[in-house]
């Protein structure tokens, strides 16, 4: 029997080795599928704790840490009530006049496709309308079922938000003692290891949440200024979905401009809305070139190409809960990667100089003359 070749004994060393790690990445991905609402009531707990464990700090010199705690909580929790209160109220007051726009915008819409170049026949936006009525009436069971599927879904939602604020509360009253505790747990070979990693990834993922809060807050700003000063409806709602879809990068703006676009093209006619999808082009170039060069480069150091991948990929994968998560998923990957290797780096310049040093010294107590001479 002829020797196996070196080459290929390597690869089958590799082989075997990358099918035990994703045999070992597929059962953590089926276990986060399987219990996907904790994974995410923990994530959230996770984003909110790094986006008030500064305040929370400074609160907790002047009172105990519990009330800290629960003061930031509380006060976040009503700030976005807020918001979200005052949407309400924009989306309510506006109904009245949306409803007549709307219904004049599509007469107009209707009127400018029947012209050159579309010509599109007369009946044909009537009949689509005609067929929707029928198709809910006939089918008035099956969107029953699925507004009570929703129902149920809603109750999973607020599940989730409660399990994620309970999370929250401990992470930001004790997060850095539980992590020592689970640090010394381990053997101590691995101790040091499994520190720079937290560190590293902890530091990466804070970096990332306040940098991708300070670029929505900018394109929701942006966003509501221009349809504001444009007279396009429900500015209000429409910058707080583009604050919210920019946390899914490269992806999410585009999208939430593009339902600003259908609200302007309805409301307000094609010009005007040819010039919101004109801001797609303009603040995905200032996210791209000025925002996350300036705010994300010190906690994503990922190329646009890895980033659009991981979002197609955790969209794929999971939905938009996925989309959401890659990107901070893989840059807390890469930077745990990263400090590992720097650390071994170092570690091993430091045993090349410990034995460069004693064979030195060896040399020295043997000839202790210049080595020059």
């Amino acid at each position: 029997m002829p020797p196996v070749s070196p080459f290929l004994r390597t690869a089958a060393s590799y082989a075997w080795r990358l099918l035990v790690v994703g045999a070992a990445v597929y059962v953590v991905f089926a276990l986060l599928g399987r219990f996907h609402e904790i994974a995410v009531a923990v994530f959230l707990g996770l984003v909110v704790t790094a986006l008030l464990w500064a305040p929370t700090r400074r609160l907790a010199r002047s009172v105990p840490r519990t009330i800290a705690v629960a003061l930031t909580l509380m006060g976040s929790a009503l700030l976005l009530l807020g918001v979200l209160t005052l949407v309400g109220e924009a989306v309510a007051g506006e109904s009245t006049t949306l409803a007549r726009e709307f219904r004049e915008g599509l007469a107009s819409i209707e009127a400018w496709l029947e012209k050159p170049p579309f010509r599109l026949n007369p009946q044909a936006l009537s009949d689509v309308q005609s067929r929707i009525g029928e198709y809910l009436s006939s089918h008035r069971s099956t969107v029953l079922s699925q507004a009570v599927s929703g129902a149920g879904r809603l109750v999973h939602v607020l599940t989730v938000l409660a399990l994620a604020v309970f999370c929250s509360f401990f992470f930001l009253h004790g997060g850095d003692r539980q992590w020592a505790w689970f640090c010394e747990q381990l053997p101590g070979t691995a101790r040091e290891r499994v520190t720079i990693a937290g560190r590293a990834g902890w530091r990466t993922f804070t970096g990332y949440t306040h940098g991708i809060v300070v670029v929505a807050a900018t394109n929701a700003v942006l966003v509501g200024l221009a349809l504001y000063f444009l007279g396009v409806p429900l500015a209000v709602p429409l910058a707080l979905l583009e604050f919210f879809a920019a946390f899914i990068p490269l992806i999410g703006s585009p999208v939430a401009l593009a339902v600003a676009a259908v609200v302007a093209l309805a409301a307000k006619g094609p010009l005007v809305a040819g010039i919101v999808v004109a801001l797609i082009v303009i603040i995905g170039q200032i996210e791209g070139h000025l925002l996350h060069p300036l705010v994300m480069s010190r906690a994503v150091r990922l190329h646009p190409l890895v980033v659009a991948i991981s979002v197609v990929a955790g969209a794929i994968a999971a939905g938009v809960v996925g989309a959401v998560v890659a990107v901070p998923l893989v840059s807390v990957v890469w930077s745990v990667h990263s400090a590992l290797r720097e650390a071994r780096q170092d570690g091993l310049r430091e045993d090349g100089g410990e034995d460069r040093g004693d064979d030195r010294r060896e040399s020295l107590r043997k000839d202790p003359r210049p080595a020059d001479e």
